[in-house]
């Protein structure tokens, strides 16, 4: 019986720690259930944090884009409104403490350095009353040095950052008696620069990086603003100057021009009256040597015929020039009316050939005309234009050694004709060609002294083409000969 006891309790004690073993067991998976529960929930702890976190880094982005874009649309009105003046003291009058406000800010100044007086001066003053500007003028110009430096620099000094060798923040604080601020060059590439002051007594405002590029961008277009105006200040002031002196130059050209009239208008006076009154004895002294050479006052020896016939040829040659001095004389004047007709210009060549044929079989120069269909018609006062082409081919078979050649082209380019007197002759030197179409002018070289001359013949010419409006030139090479030509209206 004790031992059935025995047995019973130690098969009782035996299930006992069966079952313990067991609850022991679960425990510990409740505990490490518990466990992994607890650490799960921190997780999710943790998580929730880093969510609420983001959350409120999202928002804030957002307020601070959405701020951005704000400032942006202001700064775009802002920009649209300044732009429309070219005056520079109207620009900085066009930011009005509305814009400032919805900047975020109340307080505003703008500097510009004039670097004559070594000074800077107010131009724009917001949120401040009339005594204020002049103590803050006063402040800055004190510490000009550090803005001067800053403005060098391109940087921007604000109540979160300043720059190492700029004035402390409290300082600026106390200067301008505001809380926050913001501190920008104004980039100007024409004439002085200068900066921008906004800031804010709120306690709750913190400048921000975007507002800080706001301010920036507002710097930047008051720069180019201010550039444009001086600009366009500068170009005004020049066309003004420049207007002036055309206006005093042309008064000044006006009154030469009316000199310039008046002598000659006194020169062709002078020279129609002395050839007038040169006409009178030249014909009475052509007179009485034809009659001492026809011998109506009786035998006239050998050695005076032959000074009687100089008389006459000399004052042939004196009659010759006198007309051409009254025949220019009358055409710069106007008193000559060009009898403009139709002429065949191939026709006035010819008879032009026909006059000097014996000379030129003399110099045995051989005499060319080239002149197309298309250039034949022309419009010209036929005894005008045959006085031309007499003396440019008569002056050619002068300076034309024997045995050369004289050619006449012409060649049409729409309604003008240009006619072209080329010969073989000697040539003309370089520096002679300008003057060779003044009156009385001969260049100075061996042949002409051999060649008589009055140096009025081209003069003429040059008259009777610009008459017919047209033009005249000449082009030379010493040895090679001359080339003259002018230009006529086509009919």
């Amino acid at each position: 019986m004790p031992n059935l006891i025995f047995i019973s309790f130690c098969v009782t004690i035996a299930a006992l720690g069966v079952f313990l073993l067991a609850k022991v067991q679960k425990l510990k998976e409740k505990e490490k259930q518990i466990s992994s529960l607890k650490s799960s929930l921190e997780e999710m702890d943790e998580q929730a944090k880093l969510i609420m976190r983001t959350d409120m880094e999202l928002n804030k982005t957002q307020e601070e884009l959405d701020k951005k874009i704000s400032g942006l649309d202001i700064l775009q009105k802002l920009s649209k409104d300044i732009s429309t003046t070219l005056e520079e003291k109207q620009i900085f009058r066009k930011i009005g403490s509305e814009y400032l406000e919805e900047l975020g800010f109340e307080k505003s100044f703008a500097f510009l350095w004039n670097d004559l007086k070594r000074e800077f001066y107010v131009c724009l003053s917001l949120g401040y009353d009339e005594t204020e500007p002049e103590k803050v003028k006063s402040s800055v110009n004190k510490d000009k040095g550090y803005y001067l430096e800053l403005i060098s620099s391109g940087k921007t000094a604000s109540s979160v950052f300043t720059p190492d060798n700029f004035l402390t923040k409290e300082k600026v604080c106390n200067i301008y008696q505001v809380r926050s601020f913001i501190i920008c060059p104004i980039p100007a590439q024409e004439g002085d620069q200068g900066f921008i002051f906004v800031g804010t007594q709120n306690i709750e405002t913190h400048i921000t990086e975007g507002e800080q590029e706001l301010i920036t961008i507002l710097a930047n277009q008051i720069g180019q603003t201010l550039d444009n105006a001086r600009l366009f200040e500068k170009t005004w002031r020049s066309q003004q100057e420049l207007e002036i002196k055309v206006e005093e130059r042309t008064r000044q050209l006006s009154q030469a021009l009316d000199e310039v009239g008046k002598v000659s208008k006194r020169k062709s006076d002078f020279i129609s009256s002395v050839s007038h009154e040169l006409r009178t004895p030249l014909t009475s002294i052509k007179g009485y040597a034809a009659i001492l050479l026809a011998g109506k006052l009786g035998a006239v020896p050998e050695e005076i015929r032959i000074r009687l016939e100089k008389i006459n040829r000399h004052s042939d040659e004196l009659v010759h020039m006198v007309n051409d001095l009254l025949d220019i004389s009358r055409i710069e004047s106007g008193k000559v009316n060009m009898k403009l007709e139709t002429l065949d210009l191939n026709y006035v060549a010819e008879k032009v050939a026909d006059l000097l044929s014996e000379q030129l079989k003399a110099k045995n120069i051989a005499f060319g005309i080239n002149i197309p269909e298309d250039c034949r018609n022309i419009l010209a006062d036929r005894s005008q234009i045959e006085r031309v082409f007499i003396n440019l081919a008569g002056n050619a078979l002068k300076f034309t050694p024997e045995n050369g050649k004289i050619n006449i082209n012409a060649h049409r380019s729409g309604r003008v004709i240009q006619v072209d007197v080329t010969d073989t002759g000697f040539g003309i030197p370089e520096d002679a060609q300008g003057k060779l179409f003044q009156e009385f002018f001969r260049v100075e070289n061996a042949i002409n002294q051999e060649v008589k001359g009055t140096g009025l013949g081209l003069a003429l010419v040059k008259h009777i083409i610009e008459a017919h409006q047209g033009r005249i030139w000449v082009k030379s090479k010493l040895s090679e000969g001359s080339t003259f030509s002018f230009t006529l209206n086509a009919a």
